[in-house]
């Protein structure tokens, strides 16, 4: 639970979503979310789900957890946080599963956008100018991984959740697609719409 904790604070400062119910503790945190009206990055989560006292029962988005004395226990902060991403939550059931990837693929579509993002940071650019470019670089389709974001190849490097040979399997519900790593969980949310409707006429029919 520490490492997680403490992988989610080195992509960002919007905390780890803990939630406990029925002996079943869920840690998932945003390894990309989008920052403004238009901004495009898309919603992709790390999540790890782990055995816990059957007693806790908890909904609460923090920044840090204590060790304690007790190797088997931690401890809560006095508050929480509210980032947006923690405001929309992936279904629990009606998953179906759509193809499987491997995960050394997949490694190597992160190390490609690991490269893409340093080759064009220039020194000295803005927060936006950085973040814009994160957003085309992740959030750009990949056909290797299935026409899902880049991003989702970063989440799973980031949280430490490729080791070894695996097949990953992919699956979907609704607007949520989840791959589903032997060390955890990624999800994404998407497609984002984007642009305009068409207009459509409100009189009579001719």
């Amino acid at each position: 639970m520490l490492t997680f904790v403490g992988r989610a604070n080195r992509i960002s400062d919007e905390g780890v979503r803990l939630q406990a119910a029925n002996g079943v503790l869920a840690l998932s945190a945003a390894a990309l979310s989008p920052h403004g009206l238009f901004d495009q990055t898309p919603t992709i989560l790390a999540m790890r789900i782990v055995h816990a006292d059957p007693e806790l029962e908890c909904d609460i988005v923090v920044q840090s957890l204590g060790e304690t004395d007790d190797a088997r226990m931690l401890e809560l902060p006095p508050t929480g946080l509210s980032p947006a991403w923690a405001g929309i939550a992936p279904p629990r059931a009606g998953w179906e599963e759509t193809t499987t990837l491997p995960a050394a693929v997949i490694a190597q579509r992160a190390q490609w956008g690991i490269a893409a993002v340093a080759r064009g940071a220039t020194p000295g650019a803005g927060e936006e100018a950085v973040r814009a470019l994160r957003a085309a670089i992740w959030g750009e389709p990949d056909e290797a991984l299935a026409g899902l974001p880049r991003g989702v190849a970063f989440a799973a490097d980031a949280f430490g959740f490729i080791s070894g040979e695996e097949d990953v399997r992919v699956t979907r519900t609704s607007r949520w697609t989840r791959l589903a790593f032997r060390r955890g969980h990624v999800l994404v949310r998407g497609p984002v719409a984007t642009g305009l409707t068409a207009v459509r006429g409100t009189g009579p029919a001719a």
